[in-house]
Order: structure tokens, then C-alpha cells, then sequence
């Protein structure tokens, strides 16, 4: 079944867009204080399409990760009480905040880096760092250095691929979307 070939076409089209960077970000922004898809699903296929420009891509979704990462600290700093719900007892994300402040308390800033850097929700450290009141100076830096790592590795991974990547991706996409789809609901019964 060919779910999954139309869709990365879609995405490759809309990678080459002439309005990509403002979309991507936005994206890049909106993912580390509240929204939960992450940029490198722009990212990647954008550095595939324009490989020369994949440095430009990747220094703009570090930037606006950062930028992002500092609004998810304000909420944490000003606005707690509105996400309270959220993350309290009870809350959808009442476990994952709870880890993050787990991290904070035994790993501090480099909690920032690691979450920066992995696919760990980074929304959630972001608002985690603001409601513990840590220091900006380490979370720019740390959030800075971690997200631009991994910004920095999909941009080259996807440049030094280029077309041929693109190539093999289109010609395989189906298959390793349902072997990805496989893997989550092998997990999801593995821990449910």
C-alpha cells in the first residue's frame, strides 16, 4: 500500500517553495515552546532539495529554536499557572515534566544540551528551565549548542545525500514508513 510515497512528495514540493525558510522557522520556533513536530521534518527534505544551502537552513532553525526555547522559558518564568493544568498531577504532561525536573536536578544545564540535541520534547525542558528559574546566560548556550548540533548533523547528513538520497528515499519510502509505523506499535505494546 502506497501511503506514504504521496506524502513525501507533498513534502518534497512544498520544500522547495519560495516561502520554505519563513515555514520552516516558524516551525522551528513554535516546536520548542509548545508545538510537538519537530523542525527537522522540514529541515531534511529542504537540505535534500537546495543542498548548498543547507548551512543557511540549518543556522536558521538553530536561531529560531533558540528564540523558541527562550518563549517556552517565559512561560515557565511568567506564566506557570497557565500550563499548570498540563503538567500537574493528572496533567497530559505530568510525567515528562516530572523527568525533566529529575534531569535538572542531578544533570543541570547539560539537561538543556541533552534535550536540545536528542528527539526528547525540548518544549518541555524549555518550560521546565523557566519554572526552576535557571540561569539564561547556560540555557541560551547550552540550547544554542544542542540544538545547533542536531540542526547542524540532519543539514549535512542531508546535503552529502543530495539527490541520490532523495533518490533512494523516493524509492523506498513506503517501506520504511511501515516499518517505522511497525516499530511504534511494537513499542507501544512492549510498555502499555
Amino acid at each position: 500500500m502506497r501511503l506514504f510515497s504521496p506524502l513525501y512528495e507533498r513534502a518534497m514540493r512544498w520544500s522547495r517553495h519560495r516561502h520554505a525558510p519563513w515555514y520552516l522557522g516558524g516551525l522551528s520556533f513554535a516546536e520548542s515552546s509548545f508545538f510537538p513536530i519537530p523542525p527537522d521534518v522540514m529541515l531534511a527534505p529542504m537540505c535534500m532539495a537546495a543542498p548548498r544551502r543547507a548551512w543557511n537552513y540549518a543556522a536558521l532553525t538553530t536561531l529560531t529554536s533558540v528564540l523558541g526555547g527562550l518563549f517556552g522559558y517565559a512561560i515557565g518564568y511568567f506564566a506557570f499557572g497557565l500550563v499548570e493544568p498540563l503538567v500537574g498531577e493528572g496533567g497530559r504532561y505530568a510525567e515528562p515534566f516530572a523527568a525533566a525536573q529529575a534531569w535538572f536536578s542531578e544533570w543541570g544545564v547539560w539537561a538543556i544540551f541533552v534535550a536540545g540535541f536528542s528527539p526528547i520534547p525540548y518544549k518541555i525542558f524549555t518550560i521546565t528551565a523557566g519554572v526552576l528559574h535557571m540561569a539564561l546566560l547556560p540555557f541560551v548556550i547550552a540550547s544554542a549548542v544542542g540544538r545547533g548540533a542536531r540542526f547542524f548533523l540532519v543539514a549535512a547528513l542531508m546535503a552529502w545525500g543530495g539527490e541520490r538520497m532523495e533518490g533512494l528515499l523516493r524509492q523506498y519510502v513506503d517501506r520504511i514508513g511501515w516499518l517505522v509505523v511497525a516499530l511504534v506499535v511494537a513499542v507501544v505494546l512492549v510498555y502499555y
